[in-house]
């Protein structure tokens, strides 16, 4: 009953739906904090769940509660658990990753708020950031590396924990950084700008530096690799912050490369992490010297100036250090020198402490600590030829880079090497192990034992001779036997096949014999002597036939394809003049080879996976690992580039015309026809000897020759002395002809002159008489300035008293009492009136006077052009006398006519004057105006003066009709305003009624014109 009335069990899911609920709903920390929990019991079993149900909840969480640490550590330790679940869980899937970076990632504020936990001091909220960041970006790595672009300051937060005190949160942040610095340029850029170099340092001496640090040592070098890899900008701030030298000093024999020192507990510890630690730095190393690369040349030359190639190659040649990192040491060397000229010829002058290895000590050889020191060079010698422990291959592989680096690109070093090797195989005298030697001979010891001592003697021969034509006959000048003694003379070519069809025979190790066909291939392509060299051993070729025509055993396809594209080169550089001759060899090759068979062994050999597959094998790399067996390396990556070249051209060659040779000299390679080749030597040989007999002839025609010249040259002495004659008496000539020439020019020089002064006086006779004249008008232009500036003076006076006697009258129609002393006052008025009038009849009295100066003027004008005609005149005669003289007198035309352009300067100076004087008239007839104007005004006044005395009788005769006394001075008066007024009266009534209809526009226009005279 009562288990019937309980509820239903609630199921993981619908837990999960519920506490999701609650999380995204509740408002309060404590409910949001106790559903994370719940959550988080459920995260490692049931992650889609809870992901599809809470995910955006946890993620806005760290958004409102991040003042609180306690639900900021359970937030992130939820969304870990997401990211890693339980491998048994049903819901665990890899794809759970790539969706929750893909919600992390799609909202920069996601990325952002996880970012601002790294600045809180809480361990666990950075430490859970960082790992949750990490993994982010291992499911979206892109996506992470362009939110943390876009965060504000997000690689420098990121960087900044490096310094860390707390060593899970440092390590944590350093495996963030070497995650994001893997593909990403801009971010390794932002990282090392942040002193992420400096840090890694300072990182890597704190824990001990390469000898004494674990693990975290290796990921920073992690780190250094990916910020240095590729990149050229950071490899030059690495040169220019000094870390170069800080390399140096955590390197073994640094200053800090944590050797323990005197009294330490760890003295006798030997860190297995060690020998790792000091591999991953000279990897990093090896990135700064990448070939191509625009930076390798001034970081080689920089770690070069600290010192690190002699620390490099002390390293590599201690026994104190595994095969592994010592190859890596000369691997790191080789890498450093190749294509430097500077450095590879300072290499060789370096000198190293070989150690157990080899037996290179010599005389006279400075010595450390008891031990002998050897240049480098030998010391490479030794460790690459000599036998050596299987663990030692990977050193004697690095060795052969160091020495093929040290001759690369560099003819003079090549050909040192080879004279150097040569002298030493020749003498026997050589204390180091030689390459020719090596190769004729055989290396130190058994071929079984030291296999590899003839793969690298051949290989370094082979770089060595590469394209050096110049090499490749030094050595062909090599040779074995004295002929003296009986002995039979072999070649340098002879006994290094010799002991090819040797190794054929015997079976020996296939490396052995692979080295020796590479050797000859590369020195017999593009070489007819070397071909007709091979082929003086007759027995070699039937050898390698025999080695080439094997097809039952498959574990020698390489060597049988070898085999077959040697006898391609033979026959297709041999020549009608070699020991057997191309006719001789095709048949041998078609018959006992077979031309399908030819082919067939290329294909295959093509088709083998250490020719398909060598570009992904590893050439020129150690690793840690060790291994008892042989290295699986066969082949050297000139002679695989050469192969690969020529392959179609090997397979064509045996279809060739036998007739048709190819020469070294040949620039292309569809070669020529010999018999063709015969018959045109023939016809040059004819050609020649024909040469011959007309140079005979040509000689004879000389001798013929010189004494024509002879004669011809007697006659030519005869010829010139009496041109010499003849050119006496014509210079005796030519100098009277010049002397009347001379008398000629001085009359016309005299005559000129005396025109010139007579034309200068009269210009300046003009000059003076205009310079008067214009004087004269300027002092009258000044004298009529001031006159009539003195008129419109008096006009303003006139003016100023016409308003006035206006004001009086009207103040006298106001006030009959003072009636008369406005007349009085208009009297004295008009009385001033009529003595400016005066003046302005004086001044028009001289007007005449101004006309008759005008006409002076006019008259000098015309005395002036009469002259300038009188000049014209003269000028015409003198041009009538010039038809004589005309070659001669050009200079004085030239003159006349500029005479005649002043004149003409003078007529407009003249023209001007005119003008003036028409100006001073115009001047004139407005000051008449003026005047006129004037005379109106003061007919006008008088007329007014006449109104006031009318004006005053009739008061008087009102003052009368009233009995008023009337004295008799007024009595007086009044008659002599009446005999005035008759006066007057006829020209007052003419005159009234135009002045008072033209007195404004007279007064405008006397204004404007005296405008016009100012």
């Amino acid at each position: 009953m009562l288990e019937a009335q309980a509820p239903a069990k609630q199921t993981a899911t619908d837990t999960i739906h519920t506490l999701s609920g609650r999380l995204n709903n509740a408002t309060l920390l404590e409910d949001r904090r106790a559903a994370i929990l719940g959550l988080r019991s459920f995260a490692k079993e049931y992650p889609a769940s809870v992901a599809s149900g809470a995910l955006r909840g946890l993620i806005g969480s760290l958004t409102k509660d991040g003042d609180d640490v306690d639900t900021i550590k359970v937030v992130l330790e939820t969304l870990l658990m997401l990211f890693s679940p339980d491998e048994r869980s049903p819901e665990a899937s890899d794809d759970i990753a790539l969706w929750l970076a893909d919600e992390f990632t799609q909202r920069q504020d996601n990325i952002t708020i996880l970012l601002d936990l790294l600045e809180t001091p809480d361990f666990y909220s950075r430490l859970y950031s960082l790992q949750l960041i990490t993994a982010i970006c291992s499911a979206r790595p892109e996506r992470t590396q362009e939110c943390i672009l876009s965060a504000p300051l997000g690689t420098t937060r990121l960087v900044a924990l490096l310094d860390d005190p707390r060593d899970a949160v440092r390590n944590a942040g350093l495996l963030l950084c070497t995650d994001l610095t893997v593909s990403s340029v801009e971010l390794q850029k932002l990282v090392a700008f942040e002193s992420a170099f400096d840090r890694v340092f300072r990182l890597i001496e704190s824990e001990g530096s390469l000898l004494q640090g674990g693990i975290i040592v290796q990921d920073c070098l992690s780190l250094l690799a990916n910020l240095i890899r590729g990149n050229a900008s950071n490899q030059s701030l690495f040169r220019e912050t000094g870390c170069v030298k800080r390399v140096l000093e955590i390197l073994p024999g640094g200053s800090k490369d944590g050797t323990p020192r005197d009294g330490d507990d760890d003295g006798n510890f030997e860190n297995p992490q060690s020998g790792k630690n000091i591999w991953g730095l000279l990897a990093v190393i090896r990135m700064f010297f990448v070939q191509g690369s625009v930076s390798s040349r001034p970081n080689s030359e920089t770690f070069q100036k600290n010192g690190f190639l002699q620390r490099a190659l002390d390293l590599s040649f201690s026994t104190r250090w595994e095969g592994p990192i010592r190859a890596e040491a000369l691997y790191t060397c080789s890498d450093m020198i190749r294509g430097n000229a500077k450095l590879q010829e300072g290499f060789a002058q370096l000198q190293v402490n070989p150690g157990t290895e080899g037996n290179a000590a010599g005389n006279g050889k400075p010595q450390t600590n008891g031990v002998s020191k050897v240049y480098v060079i030998d010391a490479l010698l030794d460790l690459t030829l000599r036998p050596s422990p299987p663990d030692l291959y990977n050193c004697r592989f690095a060795a052969c880079e160091c020495l093929k680096a040290y001759a690369h690109g560099h003819a003079a070093i090549r050909l040192h090497f080879l004279h150097r090797a040569v002298d030493g195989h020749t003498s026997g005298e050589d204390e180091t192990a030689n390459v020719l030697t090596s190769l004729i001979h055989g290396p130190p010891g058994s071929w079984s034992s030291n296999p590899y001592g003839s793969w690298f003697a051949a290989v370094l021969v082979l770089h060595l001779i590469s394209d050096d034509a110049e090499a490749k006959k030094l050595l062909m000048d090599v040779a074995e036997g004295d002929a003296e003694n009986g002995e039979e003379v072999v070649t340098c070519i002879q006994a290094i096949t010799g002991n090819l069809i040797d190794c054929l025979q015997r079976e020996q190790d296939q490396r052995i014999s692979i080295a020796y066909l590479m050797l000859l291939s590369i020195w017999l392509f593009d070489d007819n002597d070397a071909v007709s060299d091979f082929l003086g051993e007759g027995s070699s070729l039937q050898s390698l036939v025999q080695a080439a025509s094997r097809t039952t055993d498959d574990d020698h396809v390489v060597v049988r394809g070898l085999c077959a594209s040697l006898l391609g080169i033979i026959y297709e550089f041999s020549t009608k003049d070699s020991p057997i001759s191309r006719r001789t060899l095709q048949p041998i090759l078609t018959s006992r080879l077979g031309r399908d068979s030819y082919i067939d062994a290329l294909k295959q050999l093509r088709r083998h996976p250490l020719i398909r597959d060598f570009e992904l094998s590893p050439q020129g790399s150690s690793s840690l690992a060790v291994s008892a067996s042989l290295p699986p390396i066969y082949f050297d990556p000139t002679f695989m580039d050469f192969l690969k070249d020529n392959f179609s051209r090997l397979i064509r060659a045996i279809d060739r015309d036998p007739g048709i040779e190819i020469h070294a000299s040949s620039t292309t390679s569809t070669g020529v026809d010999r018999d063709a080749l015969d018959e045109l030597r023939t016809e040059l040989a004819g050609r020649i000897e024909a040469l011959q007999k007309a140079e005979a002839d040509i000689l004879s025609l000389e001798s013929k020759l010189n004494q024509a010249h002879a004669e011809h040259k007697r006659a030519q002495e005869t010829s010139m002395a009496e041109v010499a004659r003849i050119k006496n008496i014509n210079d005796a000539l030519q100098k009277g002809h010049e002397i009347e020439i001379d008398k000629i020019q001085q009359g016309h020089r005299a005559s000129t002159e005396y025109l010139q002064d007579q034309h200068a006086k009269d210009l300046d006779a003009l000059h003076q008489q205009l310079t008067q004249a214009e004087a004269y008008n300027q002092a009258q232009l000044a004298r009529l300035q001031g006159d009539a500036d003195r008129w419109k003076a008096a006009h303003a006076d006139v003016q100023r008293e016409r308003d006035d006697a206006r004001a009086e009258l009207g103040r006298a129609r106001a006030d009959a009492a003072a009636a008369r002393a406005e007349r009085d006052t208009a009297q004295r008025t008009a009385d001033a009136a009529r003595q400016s009038a005066g003046d302005q009849q004086r001044q028009l009295a001289r007007l005449p006077e101004l006309e008759q100066e005008r006409q002076r003027l006019a008259a000098e004008l015309g005395s002036a052009k009469s002259q300038i005609s009188e000049l014209q005149s003269a000028a015409q005669e003198w041009d009538a006398g010039r038809a004589e003289t005309e070659t001669k007198l050009q200079e004085a035309d030239r003159r006349v006519e500029e005479v005649q352009g002043q004149l003409g300067e003078r007529d407009r100076s003249l023209t001007g004057a005119n003008q003036r004087v028409r100006e001073v008239e115009g001047r004139l007839e407005e000051k008449e105006e003026a005047r006129a104007a004037a005379q109106g005004e003061l007919d006008e006044m008088l007329m007014v003066m006449t109104d006031l005395e009318e004006k005053r009788v009739r008061d008087k005769k009102r003052l009368k009709a009233l009995g008023e006394e009337v004295s008799d001075m007024e009595d007086e008066d009044e008659d002599e305003d009446e005999d005035q007024e008759e006066d007057q009266d006829g020209e007052g009534e003419e005159e009234e009624g135009e002045d008072d209809e033209e007195g404004g526009e007279e007064d405008e226009k006397s204004g404007e014109k005296d405008g016009d005279v100012d």
